[in-house]
């Protein structure tokens, strides 16, 4: 656990920052000259809903602020220097925090991510860097886990490092009792985190752009936050999480019917988008401490009670400010009769290399009056099936043996799905939250019965409402070929969101329009854009990572570029025709 000792106030926090991180760039030029342009995406999307979403807290508790303002790189350099751009996270001109990064912020003494880190692009062309909200991240995240996790093993190790760094975080002239109780404490901390990043991470890197979201969801549930205390862990169910895919694009994610890679999650309902969020605040560090105790005061038969730093306002806040992303508007010139043509082809059957079928805006299943949904197709067209191997996974259950969700869910057992204890974890927090909120406790005792049995029946149609916010795919096909089939989304603002496939095999639409196997089998990851081919470019100078995918021979390689092949027959200038199209929407 993290001591008290260690929060700061924000003023005190900003200082400490402003000490340790490098200015933060205009919104002009960088540092490199290059000139940073807002691309259009509507008139719901402004600086203000920008800022907001830039650094929303959403209840991820990383490191106290204290100390990784005090971590160094192997070079001596702090660690967070130049807003840990060297992992492609983007400098928050609009932030308040000197130097904080796009997607992190400050709460409760502890540096966390928001979900704008993983959402929030810069693509390049001729030394113009754009911004796309919402975006796919072209970031190295399993880098930037592995360095900490370096960093504050030097600590630990390394006694000159530690000096220096208890006197950053404790004052000039700590007393031998503080040196001490600082060291237990980092200890204490490190101690899940290297676990999780000993286990976890594959030694075939995610790279720039893509990550294993699911097994890194399931590993900090089951593995950091359930077993008993002190240190919460249950290492062995930690696995290895090799099954990455690209960040998937925000502005429209609110009206998918559908949601997750494998459509395993319903979509379209402030209830269903908090589900969605939560799952992913318990993969980014949310504190998760479920206890046995009964609720007070009102008996539901959930008897786990919520303990943890999830942010359930700010959920609901970037909820609303997701929904005002709207897709990027293309800044380049459009050949307006080609586009038309384009469009034409993009509306022919799938069977002629049309793609509206399956990426055009359709009415979705109906959720509710207030938000109506965009149907989101989940079927197998041949693409890597390695995430689906991650969703079979099983857990120990922990502190959880036993809880259930009435009506909704079984007692889990003492080894379960992975997928089953998030699915109760989630849900179970979520009306453990609402319950106060239908509680009248001005009521005189005699009336409190009453108030129970309304509770209990609100409760239960919440239930109701969020039974299929998890959802295990069924299996489909047969035992010698299964299938595996992945949402397909409406293709508004694609133009930006390459690599593509859900696993980001594919660097480019032009690739994307090729058959499997004459596709680039390696491809280099970074902001460079590229808009004759409309994805990635050849070169890339931000990192120094190549991908290097598999063909339809292993598709369960996690990197495989097999599948999608509509279009692929279509000639030479119809492709350029519907790719003038796409760049439209």
């Amino acid at each position: 656990m993290i001591s008290r000792c260690y929060l700061t106030t924000p003023i005190i926090t900003a200082v400490i920052l402003a000490a340790s991180f490098l200015a933060p760039l205009s919104t002009i030029t960088t540092a490199g000259e290059t000139v940073l342009k807002y691309l259009d995406q509507g008139r719901k999307w402004s600086n203000s809903e920008r800022k907001a979403f830039y650094s929303q807290d959403q209840g991820s508790r990383i490191i106290p602020v204290r100390w990784i303002a005090a971590l160094k790189q192997p070079n001596g350099e702090p660690f967070i220097a130049a807003s840990l751009s060297r992992y492609g996270y983007l400098q928050n001109e609009l932030g308040t925090t000197v130097g904080l990064p796009i997607g992190f912020n400050i709460a409760d003494g502890s540096l966390g991510m928001t979900c704008s880190a993983c959402h929030t692009r810069q693509i390049e062309v001729d030394g113009v860097s754009f911004r796309v909200d919402g975006g796919p991240a072209i970031a190295d995240f399993q880098s930037f886990l592995s360095d900490l996790d370096i960093a504050v093993s030097t600590v630990i190790n390394d006694q000159a490092a530690f000096k220096i760094f208890a006197e950053q975080v404790l004052g000039s002239m700590p007393s031998p009792n503080e040196r001490k109780q600082l060291l237990a404490d980092v200890k204490a901390w490190h101690l899940p985190f290297h676990t999780l990043v000993e286990r976890a991470l594959p030694q075939e890197p995610w790279g720039p752009s893509r990550l294993d979201a699911v097994s890194m969801i399931f590993n900090r549930l089951t593995g950091l936050d359930i077993g008993p205390p002190p240190t919460y862990m249950i290492p062995e169910n930690i696995q290895t999480a090799d099954a990455p895919v690209r960040y998937p694009f925000l502005w429209n994610a609110a009206r998918q019917d559908k949601t997750q890679w494998p459509g395993f999650a319903d979509n379209g309902t402030d209830l269903l988008g908090l589900a969605r969020n939560l799952g992913e605040v318990y993969g980014v560090f949310g504190v998760f401490r479920p206890e046995k105790r009964n609720h007070p005061g009102l008996k539901l038969g959930i008897e786990y009670l919520n303990n943890n730093s999830a942010n359930f306002s700010g959920l609901s806040n970037l909820e609303d400010l997701i929904r005002k992303i709207g897709p990027p508007v293309w800044p380049w010139s459009i050949e307006p009769a080609l586009a038309h043509q384009g469009e034409a082809i993009f509306d022919r059957p799938i069977s002629a290399g049309g793609c509206a079928e399956c990426h055009g805006i359709r009415k979705g299943q109906f959720r509710s009056l207030r938000h109506r949904t965009w149907a989101t197709p989940v079927q197998d067209i041949g693409t890597d099936s390695r995430e689906y191997a991650i969703l079979r996974r099983t857990a120990s259950t922990g502190v959880l043996e036993g809880a259930s969700i009435p009506i909704l869910s079984a007692p889990l057992q003492p080894v379960d799905s992975a997928f089953n204890i998030l699915r109760v974890s989630v849900v179970g927090s979520i009306l453990q939250y609402l319950t106060p909120f239908l509680l009248d406790e001005s009521v005189l005792d005699e009336k409190l019965g009453a108030v129970k049995h309304r509770a209990s029946s609100v409760l239960k149609r919440k239930t109701e409402a969020l039974k299929d916010a998890f959802r295990m795919p069924e299996p489909t096909g047969t035992q010698d070929t299964p299938s595996f089939a992945y949402e397909s989304r409406v293709l508004e603002g694609i133009w930006a969101a390459a690599p593509y496939l859900h696993n980001g095999s594919v660097p480019t639409l032009t690739e994307l329009l090729k058959p499997a196997a004459e596709r680039t089998a390696s491809f280099k990851v970074g902001p460079a854009y590229d808009p004759v081919a409309v994805g990635l470019a050849v070169e890339q100078r931000k990192f120094d990572y190549t991908l290097h995918t598999t063909d339809c021979d292993d598709r369960d390689s996690g990197n495989s570029r097999c599948g999608h092949e509509f279009g692929t027959t279509l000639s030479k200038d119809e492709k350029i025709a519907l790719l003038e199209y796409l760049k439209t929407l």
